[in-house]
């Protein structure tokens, strides 16, 4: 027997409603590393494989929205400790996607993996800090708490690939909301394979539906599509953010405009403000004594 053997290619696909679909245009785009070396191929989506995603995310709102706070943060743990033990897969992919070495690769990997915790951590704790009992002039309570804006369009970030995706993620779903991810044009292997980890993570089918492809081909379908509640154009550049933002207007969207100054470094501090980002909140009168 020969002692060559050829390796396996990994095939990518994109991740939808819990399962694993082809593009269904049937066609993908070369991958490569900063020097341009073939990496491999991805699935090129199509604006019927965004409308798939946002009727399979729009599926799943239902029963996320309505777990408890404290289950949603088990499953974001969970996501963090599946991701742990495929440490080193994420590490040499996110190294070849951006050009950087192993041992910066690994510092991106663990920090991502920190911020699934972090996000876990806060699921049962936000709807506290953001709650409120308002004072008024009458024999009522008035309450207001935070609920889900529903369906999310996240535009990922295209650098600092797998750090600056999963921090746009996981804020997202840890309140209640699902999300449909267009991963980074450039580097989208690591979301993808992110998409095995969530997965066999606990995670309900449709919570989180990831993309590749032409941002600027499946983006604009998605920001005019009438059962999103929300975008992030995070990594939209200015004049794609600006056409997305009209397209966003025709039923009111929530938009989350690109903020250059925060989202340039992902290693700092998150803070809360993704947290509320993408929260609404319900406010109740309700007679005393009765």
């Amino acid at each position: 027997m020969s002692d060559t053997r050829l390796s396996v290619f990994k095939t990518y696909k994109l991740y939808v409603g819990g399962k694993f679909p082809r593009s269904e245009s049937g066609r993908v785009y070369e991958v490569t590393d900063s020097k341009g070396n073939w990496i491999a191929n991805a699935p090129l989506s199509s604006r019927k494989d965004a409308r798939d995603a946002v009727v399979a995310a729009r599926k799943a709102f239902g029963g996320w929205s309505g777990a408890t706070a404290y289950n949603r943060g088990q499953i974001l743990y969970r996501v963090a400790e599946m991701l742990e033990g495929r440490r080193e897969q994420f590490t040499a992919e996110v190294a070849a996607a951006e050009g950087i070495s192993k041992s910066k690769g690994a510092a991106q990997v663990d920090a991502a993996i920190d911020r699934w915790v972090w996000y876990a951590g806060w699921t049962d704790k936000i709807g506290q800090i953001v709650s409120s009992a308002n004072p008024v002039a009458g024999p009522f309570f008035n309450l207001s708490t935070p609920e889900p804006t529903g369906v999310v369009v996240l535009v990922a970030p295209q650098a600092s690939s797998f750090l600056g995706l999963v921090s746009v993620i996981a804020p997202a779903i840890a309140t209640g909301n699902t999300v449909v991810v267009v991963s980074s044009e450039k580097s989208p292997l690591p979301a993808l394979s992110l998409g095995e980890v969530l997965a066999t993570s606990d995670l309900p089918g449709g919570v989180v539906n990831i993309l590749s492809g032409r941002t600027a081909e499946i983006t604009p379908s998605l920001a005019a599509h009438q059962d999103v509640n929300a975008i992030d154009l995070t990594g939209a550049d200015a004049g794609l953010a600006k056409e997305l933002e009209i397209a966003a207007a025709d039923n009111l969207k929530r938009v989350l405009r690109p903020r250059a100054a925060q989202d340039g470094d992902w290693s700092a501090d998150p803070g809360t403000d993704r947290l509320t980002a993408f929260l609404e909140t319900k406010t109740v009168w309700h007679p005393i004594g009765m």
